[in-house]
Order: C-alpha cells, then sequence, then structure tokens
C-alpha cells in the first residue's frame, strides 16, 4: 500500500496530487488545506476522473490522523502572491512560510508519522530546515526539491543550445534554489562531453547560460503568476526513488555536515530518504560559490530568527 499526503493544495499540491493519480503511483492519497472547500473540490475532482484511468487511488481529506502510517508527505503550502513584486526572491515568502511550519509542524509531530518529507516551499533550504527542526524528524527523512529543479533548468538551456534531449545533458546545480545558486559546469557533460571541453568550439558563455537557467522559474512566475508543473514533477520523481529505493543520484536540498544548513547538493535518494550526500571534486572558484550560497542561507535564516523572536511575548520567548 502506497500511501501519500500533501499539505497544500494550491498551484503545486493540485498538480501533485494530479500526477500520482494519472500515474496510479498512489494507493492512497490525504490532501490537507486549510481551505476545506478547495481540498474537497480537489478531491471531487480527482475522483470523477477514476472512471477514465486505469488505476484507482482512494483519496481522503483534511485528517492529519491519516498521516500515522503515510509513507511520503509532500509540504507544498505557501504565498505565492509574496513573490509578486519580489523580483523572483523567493525569501520574500519566508514570514508566511514559517507561520504555516509553526501550524502545521505540531499537528504532524503529534500523528507519530515517521515517514520522508519532500518539502517544495520556498525558501525551500531554509523551511526544510525549519521544517525538520520543527517536527523532530531526522535529517535523513526530510529533504527538499532544492537544486532538484534548478538543474533541470539547466539542462533545458544546454540542450537547446546543442538541439539534444535534456536528458542527454547531464551534471549538478548547486547552492539556494535561489539567487546564490550556480551551475557547477565541471561536473556537466553533454551527449557524454564534458562541456568545458565544448566552450571554444561552440562560442558558449556559460554564465549567460547559467543566468538563464536561474531565472527560468521567474520568467515562468511572470507570464502566469506561479509555477506547477516542472516543480511537481521534481517532487513526484523524488518520491518513486524512495518507494523504489532507486538509490538516484540527483541534487536535493540536503544538510550539509560541512555547512550546518540545508543546501542544494548532490545525493543519493532511497528508502530511508537521503540515503548519503555526494561529495564531488569541484574547482576552487566552484567550492567558494558553494560556500558563498551556504553562507546565504545560514545569514537570511538566522536574520528571520532573530526578527521573530524579537516579535515574541515574553513567554513565547521562554518556550
Amino acid at each position: 500500500m502506497r500511501k501519500y499526503a500533501i499539505i497544500g493544495v494550491g498551484h503545486v499540491g493540485a498538480t501533485v496530487a494530479y500526477t500520482l493519480v494519472c500515474k496510479g503511483i498512489a494507493d492512497e492519497l490525504v490532501l490537507i488545506d486549510t481551505n476545506a472547500g478547495k481540498a474537497r473540490a480537489e478531491q471531487l475532482d480527482l475522483q470523477d476522473a477514476q472512471a477514465r484511468l486505469d488505476s484507482r487511488t482512494i483519496i481522503k481529506i483534511n485528517d492529519y490522523d491519516e498521516l500515522r502510517d503515510t509513507d511520503i508527505l509532500f509540504i507544498t503550502s505557501g504565498n505565492i502572491h509574496a513573490l509578486d513584486h519580489a523580483s523572483g526572491n523567493r525569501w520574500a515568502e519566508f514570514e508566511y512560510t514559517k507561520q504555516i511550519v509553526q501550524d502545521i509542524a505540531p499537528k504532524v509531530k503529534a500523528t507519530g508519522f515517521n515517514g520522508i518529507v519532500i518539502d517544495t516551499m520556498n525558501p525551500c533550504d531554509a523551511i526544510t530546515h525549519y521544517f525538520q527542526r520543527a517536527t523532530g524528524l531526522s535529517r535523513q527523512q526530510v529533504f527538499g526539491t532544492g537544486t532538484f529543479l534548478d538543474t533541470a533548468r539547466m539542462q533545458k538551456v544546454v540542450a537547446e543550445v546543442f538541439n539534444c534531449d535534456p536528458k542527454n545533458v547531464s551534471g549538478y546545480v548547486y547552492g539556494e534554489h535561489g539567487e546564490s545558486q550556480f551551475s557547477a559546469w565541471s561536473t556537466v557533460q553533454v551527449n557524454g562531453i564534458p562541456i568545458t571541453k565544448l566552450v571554444d568550439q561552440y562560442h558558449l558563455d556559460l554564465n549567460a547560460l547559467e543566468a538563464q537557467a536561474r531565472h527560468g522559474g521567474w520568467a515562468v512566475h511572470s507570464g502566469k503568476g506561479y509555477t506547477s508543473y516542472a516543480i511537481a514533477t521534481c517532487a513526484v520523481k523524488l518520491s518513486e526513488a524512495v518507494l523504489a529505493d532507486a538509490r538516484l543520484a540527483c541534487p536535493v536540498s540536503a544538510y550539509s555536515e560541512q555547512f550546518g544548513t540545508y543546501v542544494g547538493q548532490p545525493a543519493i535518494i532511497g528508502k530511508h530518504g537521503v540515503e548519503q550526500v555526494t561529495h564531488l571534486a569541484l574547482t576552487k572558484d566552484e567550492q567558494a560559490k558553494f560556500l558563498n550560497s551556504a553562507n546565504t542561507i545560514i545569514e537570511k535564516f538566522h536574520a528571520f530568527d532573530d526578527v521573530l523572536a524579537s516579535q515574541a511575548t515574553p513567554k513565547q520567548q521562554q518556550a
């Protein structure tokens, strides 16, 4: 019995749910949202589709107790409108998503949930860390989509240059799921050939390609007001790797013992979540960018903690 749950059925959560049901991945699916009418509507719509599908998914709504035996929990809540005037700065959502975690984490913890958590909320690295800390679940069990999506965007823009399938482009985007991320070009290959060996032949501007990949999400958001398909696909792919114990090598937002924060980096995803973090040999310049990105996450994370602490009542500060 493959049991999934989604907290937050907005654009991303609903797309995750639709993907799970249409692909027949979930035997049971629990949808949780503060908007009970929205959760019920998504349940009904998905149930209406099942007479035309080759699989059947039992769909339940707004019952945290159902998390007790859930295998995979997606947390996809947020306030997408916080980004409307933020020029792609995902930190604009942190004020809202931290409050969401403060609400849902105790409820998740109270159920005895002991499965795997995949976070898509923004800012992804910081909020994944915050949720893990708030629930007391292990760092292995809790990880974020992080630069899995950014790496897909890098693969797309590189593939367009070489007129090849994006899956023929390998390599990683490291760091924050945000402005300080970077493409580790030393890890990137096109049709098995290191991209660094193709720069002169194809007159590549790697900085321009990196910028295009970095701003890919904002280009989508600017056009339709949110992103959904790509991030949902990434989240579902990671969940499949967990349930299949695929030991999939991919970049995610995982906890770094080196930096003391969640940050986008290569890892192995299997039945326990993050089975291990993979340490590749980066160039000195890439190492410096990685450190800078991790420090960016840490500094902003603690800055928000300090603000919240200053706003708390004396009783809350003692808690």
